[in-house]
């Protein structure tokens, strides 16, 4: 079966954290979803009826903007991958989003937010698996 990746680890979350990375911060996210949203590990925020891991993505960024907004953070790019042009021939990202936080210490303090934690089920649903890659532009010379 194949590694999934939906949340940080440890290693990684010290490793981003530790980097020295100063200023503004864009966070590149892949995301590929469930054909059906899988609620096992967060019940209390399952619908009544059966949705795709699509509309479950829909259902986290519904809950997740105000916190995101009320951070600094913004949404710069959000929509659909078509497969790439250059690299592998199989589609592997249904949506792709490009979120800017002014620093690092913004983005964790956004995601460390409690109000925005009880809403992280429905993306936990959503996703079959997903990248989240930090980017920071370089330094002019």
């Amino acid at each position: 079966m194949k590694q999934r990746y939906i949340d940080v680890t440890q290693e990684q979350g010290k490793a981003f954290f530790t980097s020295g990375v100063e200023g503004p911060i864009t966070m590149l996210n892949l995301l590929k979803f469930r054909e059906e949203a899988d609620y096992t590990a967060h019940p209390a925020l399952a619908p009544e009826a059966t949705i795709s891991g699509q509309q479950a993505y829909k259902k986290y960024m519904k809950h997740t903007t105000p916190y995101l907004q009320e951070s600094g953070g913004e949404v710069l790019f959000s929509g659909a991958a078509h497969g790439y042009l250059i690299g592998p021939t199989e589609k592997e990202w249904d949506m792709v989003l490009l979120v800017r936080y002014p620093s690092p210490q913004v983005f964790l303090s956004f995601a460390s937010n409690k109000g925005y934690l009880e809403g992280i089920g429905h993306r936990t649903a959503a996703l079959e698996d997903s990248r989240l890659l930090p980017l920071s532009t370089f330094e002019q010379t």
